[in-house]
């Protein structure tokens, strides 16, 4: 059932705890200047309301709250699209479009690690921590929330660039076109979401989109790069 054995399998698990525990790591160096991410989030709120006269994410949310239904999709989308469904593409690709996997787990990673260090260096409040102007779209105070996220992470969205990387490799891997209007779709309704729940700004999601278009292009500049390296060697 395992296009490579078991032995690759566990390879590309131990990557992902490699990069899950770098992952906390920097969230620990981020977490102890709140002071500086609550700045930096008043700068993008102040930035949106000089440049465009509004805050297109109160707009999205109060989309969302008009129905309770609506609402409950958004909040699942919000807490599953980074972990839930990124997981279970890369398994999907890494099972039926093995060819395709390599680029799709550097892409991903890639982005991250240009995530991380957008939290290092520019740790950013999110929308739900100034309750004068947003609502809390998902609860962010119990226990398990605390400890598995990042409160300082909204610049960029890492949520906008992750759905752009699998939306873009599922639209191709996928072969109905059912699927693939459902992939070329994703990415879309991700963005709406993480502004719906509060937990990214507008910036945010643009500077999500930059990464994503950056690491793709990235990783597949290196992989023509190592093509045509083997051809000449």
């Amino acid at each position: 059932m395992l296009p490579r054995g078991y032995a690759h399998f566990v390879g590309q698990l131990t990557i992902w705890l490699g990069f899950y525990f770098g992952y906390l790591a920097v969230r620990g160096l981020v977490d102890r200047n709140p002071a500086k991410a609550i700045i930096n989030g008043l700068s993008v709120i102040d930035f949106e309301q000089k440049w465009f006269h509004h805050l297109f994410e109160v707009t999205a949310q109060r989309m969302a709250d008009s129905s309770h239904l609506l609402l409950t999709i958004v909040a699942w989308t919000y807490w599953n699209s980074e972990l839930t469904v990124l997981c279970a593409t890369l398994l999907f690709v890494y099972l039926r479009r093995h060819e395709q996997f390599a680029r799709f787990r550097n892409a991903v990673l890639l982005a991250n690690v240009m995530g991380l260090a957008g939290y290092a260096f520019v740790p950013t409040a999110p929308p739900w921590m100034f309750p004068g102007l947003f609502t809390d779209g998902v609860n962010h105070s119990t226990g398990l929330v605390n400890t598995f996220a990042n409160p300082y992470a909204a610049m960029p969205s890492l949520h906008a660039a992750d759905a752009l990387i699998v939306g873009i490799v599922l639209f191709k891997a996928c072969r109905h076109w059912w699927s693939k209007a459902l992939w070329a779709l994703w990415p879309a309704w991700v963005w709406f979401c993480v502004l719906a729940t509060a937990n990214h700004y507008v910036l945010d999601v643009a500077a999500g989109i930059l990464v994503g278009l950056v690491a793709l292009k990235t990783v597949s500049w290196l992989s023509a790069y190592r093509k045509r390296a083997i051809v000449a060697a």
